[in-house]
């Protein structure tokens, strides 16, 4: 299929004849592959007597080496499926099978994406980013700090840097624009914190996606903010080049470097919030984060501190 795909992905009319010839298929094959991309994918194909088929609009599709012409400093090994589970299960896995860390795994499709809290992530085939960035980490929890934040920050930078605007954070790990989620991320462990483990940064953005019925809350797309198609290689290499100068930073002088900074895209800053871990509700005001990246809360008058991977921030205004 993905054969088939490259050769309609110019958005152009190609006739059966042709598509079988290249592929080596029959034409008769080629309609019954047709239908399965349509089915499978969800794409729309054009079907014109006399002209063949057309991909209703040109697609891009995920490509090491284009990522690599558009890439600044170092380069990561990269490895880009057109269908998996999910990628950051497929980076725990590789990392567990000994695959040398930093590697990058980028999917076209998931069909078992996860955000957090186990809620499943939308994930549309050519349209979107998923991305997943696997780190070694040896002997230091303080280099795991708030590290999902300054991956937030990374990817707001990136996506100004692609024209979006009004975009800022939402802790722990959401990018949003004018209170629409237009990314996600989700970091995960494997190995021991204390001594030698494995981080996965998962990053997924909504890029070229402009209509979806499955997600069950407010969100946008880079398309959507800037009314253009986005080159999801030149993507990729964008946000590779952020995440390096930002993951050199924490390395060096922890998430204290980034908390006032952080607390300037904090885009509940100063509001009424209700923290929700588990069936324990706490309301407060969001005072900023603190020097190891977890939420600070006027509680009752009394500042306090709260981290965690469960918890759930939501505004106490928000039906």
């Amino acid at each position: 299929m993905l054969k088939l795909l490259n050769l309609l992905k110019d958005g152009r009319f190609h006739s059966g004849e042709a598509l079988g010839a290249a592929i080596g298929v029959s034409r008769s094959a080629v309609w019954k592959q047709l239908q399965h991309l349509e089915a499978e994918l969800n794409l729309t194909i054009h079907k014109v007597r006399g002209r063949g088929y057309q991909l209703a609009a040109p697609l891009t599709l995920l490509d090491a080496q284009a990522i690599a012409e558009f890439a600044e400093g170092e380069q990561w090994p990269v490895f880009i499926h057109e269908t998996i589970d999910s990628t950051n299960a497929e980076g725990l896995r590789l990392a567990s099978a000994g695959q040398a860390a930093p590697f990058l795994v980028l999917a076209e499709r998931q069909s078992a994406g996860r955000g957090r809290r186990g809620r499943m992530w939308v994930s549309p085939f050519a349209e979107n980013l998923y991305y997943s960035l696997v780190l070694r980490v040896d002997g230091g929890m303080r280099q795991l700090e708030g590290l999902s934040l300054v991956v937030g920050l990374a990817v707001m930078r990136v996506l100004q840097g692609f024209g979006v605007k009004d975009v800022g954070l939402k802790w722990p790990n959401d990018v949003l624009v004018r209170g629409r989620k237009i990314t996600g991320i989700l970091l995960e462990l494997v190995g021991d914190p204390a001594d030698v483990c494995h981080v996965v940064l998962g990053i997924g953005i909504n890029v070229n996606m402009q209509a979806n019925d499955q997600v069950d809350q407010q969100w946008t797309s880079m398309r959507q903010e800037t009314g253009v198609a986005i080159d999801r290689n030149r993507l990729v290499a964008s946000l590779n080049q952020q995440l390096q100068h930002e993951l050199a930073r924490h390395r060096r002088y922890g998430f204290a470097a980034f908390q006032e900074e952080w607390e300037q895209a904090n885009l509940w800053q100063g509001r009424d919030v209700s923290l929700i871990a588990g069936a324990t509700r706490i309301d407060g005001v969001v005072l900023g984060v603190d020097g190891q990246g977890g939420l600070r809360l006027e509680v009752d008058g009394v500042e306090k501190s709260f981290s965690g991977g469960e918890l759930s921030l939501r505004l106490r205004d928000d039906s």
